[in-house]
């Protein structure tokens, strides 16, 4: 037991130990005040939270340790800390449902709309799904904003009541942008509001049959206790946007912002609460933009939408003819191949640079993961003695998209061989194959869709690792090692 002992002369607070306050007991003067404290007695709570992640602890960090960001760790006032207890006693404390046997569950009949893009429709599955949250991000000035207006205005167009809620820009900037777009219709409605209790009232007051929120980190809620942005105020604003599109039957769209890293801003769990997750890539100097799903509640992650920037706003693409490839001017160091970007084969160029080093060598890719580059040029130098660990080597894709596909390995590999030979390759030829650290040229899926795309395209040679199973125009020279693509060129 502890004691506390307040002296009348300086009222300074004193802890004892209790043996000696026995000692001291006939000391102190007869009106002192004594006040008995436990030596357990409960401190003041502290507890900090990621900015990046929301991952909490205890203590503060210089480095969170779950996404590993510095100085990202801030101090919860006593009002947020409060704030978080109760609505966690809250979801607690609901109410439990009876659990069924799944043989006696009723499968839900999903109906679609669509949303008058063919490529946003592809990537969400076949349309937009009544009572979805979804979520875009990308890069500033992608065309997140873009989109999702002209989609607004393509639905109010289709006699649907759509409500566009803008928290960055007023409605005059809005309609501007609208004017460009042909977006003005009289069921698309303006709000430019940053409360979330007012768009939760103008939500109740109309039967909206689809709903924009332009962006998730500009909203605040009152009830909150913190500031617009926060870690908090996003997870509890998406909480309550995910209960009004589920009780509503009403689809939304939230545009998110994104960190330098590339990822969603906010928590990790804003990207598990929602249905589907899209990012928009591209390079904002080029006119293309790819659409890509990363989750999807409703339909498959494998697919991507292709647009193309121009005055009337993101426009579908209507042919990928010559998109991301020139035929006309393919030089020493470039070299054709077929990705799939879902089900859609795509014909791309990829360059490479192969000069002398002047020091210690470089290797950069750019639209190329950096890591498979460097394997591919162990395996040259270790299969071909080829001296590369003295030069420089540079990737480029061209048309800014990414390749995620393994196939373009030959495709890489051809290309740095042209560029250090000093040699021009085939405009009629294209390369496919994955190559393995054996030097070893792997099968490709999808090998028949893409030798026609290669015939619609109007080439006629392929370098492929394996016999075609179906009858092809194609001349087909079979590879399975990368020594017999050295004697091919």
């Amino acid at each position: 037991m502890l004691v506390k002992i307040i002296t009348k002369r300086d009222k300074n607070v004193k802890i004892l130990q209790f043996d000696i306050f026995l000692r001291l007991k006939k000391k102190l003067a007869y009106n002192t005040p004594i006040i008995f404290r436990s030596r357990y007695m409960a401190k003041k709570r502290t507890l900090f939270e990621c900015q990046a992640c929301g991952f909490q602890s205890p203590r503060w960090m210089g480095k969170c340790t779950s996404c590993n960001e510095w100085e990202s760790m801030i101090e919860l006032s006593t009002e947020q800390i409060k704030f978080l207890k109760e609505t966690s006693s809250n979801s607690s404390a609901s109410i439990l449902s009876k659990a069924k046997p799944i043989t006696q569950i009723e499968e839900d009949n999903i109906t679609r709309f669509t949303s008058g893009s063919t490529e946003l429709d592809l990537v969400l599955g076949g349309g937009i799904v009544p009572g979805s949250l979804r979520l875009i991000g990308g890069s500033p000035g992608v065309g997140k904003s873009t989109l999702l207006l002209k989609i607004a205005g393509n639905l109010a167009r289709a006699s649907k009541k759509v409500l566009y809620v803008s928290g960055e820009e007023s409605a005059g900037q809005i309609k501007l942008r609208a004017n460009r777009l042909d977006a003005n219709h009289d069921n698309l409605y303006l709000l430019p509001e940053i409360n979330l209790s007012t768009v939760i009232a103008e939500i109740n007051n109309q039967n909206y049959e689809l709903i924009v929120i332009d962006s998730i980190q500009t909203l605040y809620s009152e009830e909150t206790p913190s500031a617009p942005g926060s870690v908090t105020q996003v997870r509890t604003i998406t909480f309550d946007l995910m209960r009004i599109a589920k009780s509503l039957h009403i689809p939304i769209f939230i545009i998110g912002h994104i960190t330098k890293d590339g990822s969603i801003a906010g928590p990790r769990v804003l990207e598990h609460m929602v249905d589907t997750v899209l990012y928009f890539e591209g390079d904002t100097n080029s006119d293309l933009r790819l659409l890509r799903g990363f989750k999807n509640r409703f339909g498959a992650t494998n697919e991507v939408g292709i647009f193309e920037m121009n005055k009337e706003g993101l426009n579908d693409a209507k042919s990928m003819a010559g998109k991301f490839f020139n035929k006309e001017k393919l030089q020493s160091g470039s070299a054709l191949t077929v990705i799939m970007e879902g089900s859609r084969p795509i014909i791309i160029e990829v360059q490479a640079l192969v000069s002398e080093s002047y020091g210690h060598a470089k290797r950069s890719s750019t639209g190329f993961d950096n890591n498979r580059l460097g394997m591919l040029l162990a395996l040259l130098e270790n299969k071909l003695d080829l001296p590369l660990g003295t030069y420089d080597v540079f990737i480029n894709v061209s048309g800014g998209i990414k390749i995620n596909d393994p196939s373009a390995d030959l495709a890489i590999i051809a290309a740095i061989l042209s560029s250090y030979r000093n040699r021009e390759l085939s405009s009629e030829s294209l390369f496919l194959g994955e190559v393995s650290l054996t030097g070893e040229i792997r099968e490709v899926s999808g090998l028949t869709q893409r030798l026609k795309e290669i015939e619609t395209q109007g080439f006629i040679k392929a370098v492929i690792p394996n016999k075609p199973i179906e009858k092809t125009n194609i001349k087909c020279f079979i590879a399975d090692e990368v020594s017999k693509v050295v004697e091919w060129m």
